[in-house]
């Protein structure tokens, strides 16, 4: 009975020894962390959030880590930190973690479904561009049109949109850039009938941002294509 006892004793006390040591460290990676943040270290703030998300799991947590993961660029490993499912519960971080960061490894069709949610929790102009864009690379092009029809209707003059095409970044108007986007949906529903129509967008959008690179380059593709349709219907025929 004393033996029984005793070991009782002994695993009693090894669970309040290992919870002591467990607050402890928890402690300590909650202080790593915030030193971290303060000197600016992003992979020691990684690696303190780490820590904690192990010690003192929490969705905020891993939520966070993800985050932290998407802003360096690491999309992989917030994906693997956060998953890419649809979930009801997730936060407004979790969705745009995974919308980001499925977007920016190429999984257009998954990232579309978090984006949705976010415009369906926050609606606004920049999500309704990632959509259009989104829509409009998978050749959605209705999708696409009615995305740039809430940007071209709610795009404010302080918004802006950037653009890295050129050794220098550079941006514009975020209702330019819908535009833009509405030429080439335009071009997309036809793309030998619609060609006048999408460079009309075109020059109407150079107007509105005479800096607008793509604009140019986009043009004289869509004026050679058209070259080479009239150039082959002027072919005589056999």
């Amino acid at each position: 009975m004393m033996k029984k006892l005793l070991a009782l004793v002994l695993l009693i006390s090894s669970f309040q020894l290992s919870a002591q040591g467990n607050t402890d460290l928890v402690k300590h990676f909650e202080a790593y962390y915030q030193q971290m943040k303060l000197q600016g270290d992003v992979q020691g703030i990684i690696n303190g959030m780490t820590h904690l998300n192990l010690l003192a799991p929490s969705e905020a947590r891993k939520d966070t880590l993800a985050y932290l993961y998407m802003s360096e660029g690491k999309y992989v490993q917030a994906l693997n930190t956060i998953g890419y499912e649809r979930k009801v519960d997730d936060s407004d971080i979790a969705v745009e973690v995974k919308a980001v960061s499925l977007k920016s490894v190429k999984q257009l069709e998954l990232a579309i479904g978090h984006f949705e949610e976010m415009f369906k929790r926050n609606p606004n102009a920049m999500v309704a561009y990632e959509l259009a864009e989104l829509n409009l690379q998978t050749q959605k092009l209705d999708e696409a049109s009615k995305h740039i029809a809430y940007g071209l209707a709610n795009s404010k003059d302080d918004m802006k949109k950037a653009f890295y095409e050129t050794q220098t970044p550079y941006e514009v108007p975020l209702k330019s850039a819908f535009m833009y986007l509405d030429a080439l949906t335009t071009y997309n529903k036809d793309r030998e009938g619609n060609i006048d129509m999408a460079v009309d967008i075109l020059d109407a959008t150079l107007k509105t941002a005479p800096n607008f690179n793509l604009i140019q380059i986009s043009k004289n593709e869509l004026l050679r294509q058209k070259q080479a349709i009239q150039a082959k219907a002027a072919q005589p025929k056999n």
